[in-house]
């Protein structure tokens, strides 16, 4: 039986090379951001169709969208390297195209209308069931049996995907509290959400959604352009954003990842440090094998730790030391969490 399993985090955190690892084991489908790019849109509730399934997946994604044409698309945006038909300017780039499918494979617009010609044929059934297909659809394309779908910036996603595949395990991957914040803030990413963060905590909402015109009204003129169609990217770029702003957010994500897995039974959740898949990485992929269901391939866990950046680690230690405390205090609360 095909096993699932979700690696959530915080991001920054080495997360996406872990992808790039599982992706090299034979057995593996690597999922890279799949919930970020098809996000809750791909969750419809009732009934759903293949037709209209596939529209959710095959559609751009709104936000990311926003970014490239606002000339601010973010390193993990893998479409934009290579040529193909789909771009932000003109057709729009497909959930699936922009991170997920050029992972796969060098050729993501086939791969995407071979997708697409099944998945719309697909029978009227709960969304939950559609993913579920999709993921075996790729299993077998790519003959690997352990499905693990890995997306940055995810803790908040966790809840939800255990109610929806009950039957997934999860790992939940962290670093370093400073080292990964001062990451956070020098990526356009998590630079912009602390901006819409800023612009939701201004305006009294829980959700981007709920914004008004008079909310939008009230903001300073270096925030309201951020909710544009498109927008000047130096906004986001070079407005200063206090370092503590990001050791806050590492601290709420790593609290909020960390209680979410304690509510889950012992054969279904892991941890996996990042530092710690330095120091071992062989030991630690073995255990993270184990723990999806496939075999520590000896071959696989040699070319695996060839693909960790060791020049990542300690690099908050090269901070001036009033700007190290600060940082240090800020992610403290979510440092006591992980030992707790």
């Amino acid at each position: 039986m095909r096993s699932l399993t979700f690696v959530y985090g915080t991001g920054r955190s080495g997360s996406t090379a872990l992808s790039r690892i599982l992706n090299a084991h034979p057995d593996v489908l690597s999922l890279n951001e799949y919930m970020a790019s098809v996000g809750d849109a791909s969750f419809p509730t009732g009934q759903v169709s293949g037709g209209e399934f596939w529209q959710t997946l095959s559609r751009p994604a709104p936000h990311f969208e926003r970014m490239t044409r606002s000339g601010l698309p973010l390193p993990e945006f893998l479409h934009t390297r290579v040529p193909g038909r789909y771009a932000a300017s003109t057709s729009g780039i497909p959930a699936l195209s922009l991170m997920v499918l050029p992972h796969l494979t060098d050729d993501p617009d086939a791969l995407l209308d071979e997708l697409g010609a099944t998945v719309v044929r697909w029978p009227e059934r709960p969304a939950a069931e559609h993913h579920r297909a999709l993921f075996g659809l790729l299993c077998a394309r790519f003959g690997r049996t352990a499905v693990v779908e890995r997306s940055g910036y995810s803790t908040g996603w966790a809840p939800g995907l255990r109610e929806t595949f009950p039957e997934a395990r999860f790992v939940h991957m962290f670093r370093d509290g400073p080292d990964c914040a001062l990451s956070m803030s020098r990526h356009p990413g998590y630079r912009t959400i602390c901006l819409l963060r800023e612009i939701r905590t201004r305006s009294g909402v829980d959700s981007l959604a709920d914004l008004t015109p008079d909310h939008v009204r009230a903001l300073p003129p270096d925030l309201a352009p951020l909710l544009d169609d498109r927008f000047d990217p130096s906004l986001v770029r070079d407005r200063p954003i206090p370092l503590r702003t990001f050791g806050t957010l590492w601290s709420e994500l790593v609290t909020e990842g960390t209680e979410f897995l304690r509510l889950l039974p012992a054969d279904r959740r892991a941890t996996l440090s990042y530092e710690g898949l330095l120091d071992h990485p062989a030991q630690e992929l073995t255990r993270l094998a184990r723990f999806i269901g496939v075999a520590p391939d000896p071959q696989w866990l040699h070319a695996g730790s060839a693909l960790l950046d060791h020049g990542r680690r300690g690099s908050a230690a090269a901070l001036p030391a009033t700007e190290r405390a600060a940082l240090r205090d800020a992610c403290a609360p979510g440092t006591r969490a992980l030992v707790a």
